[in-house]
């Protein structure tokens, strides 16, 4: 089943140290991936860890707590050998922050107390590539994260973390139901008062390092290309919503000001946006040239 719900957490781990997971999720995901050694670099309150022991599997537990940096620190170098898996549940961004003022020295690489969305989801992204690089070729990282709702906007974090990675390594996409959060206790306003539901489910996503060893230098270009590719398809439903709402036909100025429209921040950070519209109608065969200087849905 592709939906995991633990209404208990189990034995493992500190029921006190906030954010953790049901020991009970790492029993099944073992079960399910039989490795022989895992590494759990965020291990928080040790439960992975803990799990992993009973079942009679190797496991290494890293943590910034206990003073490894999984944005400077090699995780493969720390742990010895590569892992049959490797997994995570980073902080959410800044929802529950942990390090405290007796470690100023690694706030900047504290999940918890990242200075933005966008500061989050770049460091989450080179810790998953830490991960993906202690993993055996064959072997399977993975990583426990939520979305967050935050001043009246919703952040789809799962969403972010698999388009950030190779596509072609993704195995699985597990929701999973939260129980006994903090946050049940908690009032909140905007959205959710006007009757939108709060948010009570997890993801548990799981990647496949593929067999054939691959150099960071490649997996690197590779993800240059993923993004260059959503860019150009964002670019062209935006070009082909703008010709829709004009009837399928217009010329480029009335083109251009329907999609400084459509665009909003996507034009603000690039000076050179008109030629790219022009680009995208000159490449795409679902336009045509009309007439000079006119362009239409082909």
């Amino acid at each position: 089943m592709s939906i995991w719900s633990y209404p208990e957490r189990g034995p493992w781990g500190k029921s006190s140290y906030r954010g953790n997971s049901s020991g009970y999720l790492y029993q099944d995901l073992y079960q399910a991936l039989k490795p022989s050694f895992i590494i759990d670099p965020c291990m928080g309150s040790g439960t992975s860890i803990e799990v992993a022991r009973d079942m009679g599997i190797e496991a290494v537990g890293l943590d910034l707590h206990s003073g490894f940096n999984l944005l400077r620190d090699s995780i493969l170098e720390v742990a010895g050998k590569p892992a049959d898996l490797v997994v995570s549940h980073f902080p959410y961004g800044d929802m529950i922050v942990y390090s405290g003022n007796m470690y100023p020295e690694i706030y900047a690489d504290d999940l918890s107390r990242c200075t933005s969305v966008e500061d989050f989801l770049e460091k989450s992204q080179q810790a998953l590539l830490n991960q993906r690089d202690a993993t055996r070729p064959g072997g399977h990282y993975a990583t426990l994260i939520g979305d967050h709702r935050k001043a009246g906007k919703y952040y789809s974090y799962q969403a972010e973390y698999i388009a950030r990675m190779p596509a072609d390594e993704l195995k699985a996409v597990i929701v999973k139901a939260q129980h006994n959060c903090v946050s049940d206790r908690k009032t909140y306003h905007g959205s959710i008062a006007s009757g939108l539901p709060r948010i009570t489910h997890e993801y548990l996503l799981v990647w496949q390092r593929p067999e054939a060893p691959v150099t960071i230098l490649v997996t690197l270009r590779n993800l240059a290309s993923q993004a260059q590719q959503r860019l150009r398809s964002t670019w062209r439903s935006i070009v082909r919503q703008a010709m829709v709402a004009l009837g399928g036909q217009a010329n480029l100025q009335a083109l251009y000001a329907k999609v400084a429209g459509v665009a909003g921040e996507r034009i603000e950070t690039n000076a050179n946006w008109q030629a790219k519209v022009r680009q995208v109608l000159q490449l795409n065969p679902c336009f045509k040239q009309a007439e000079r200087g006119v362009w239409a849905l082909a």
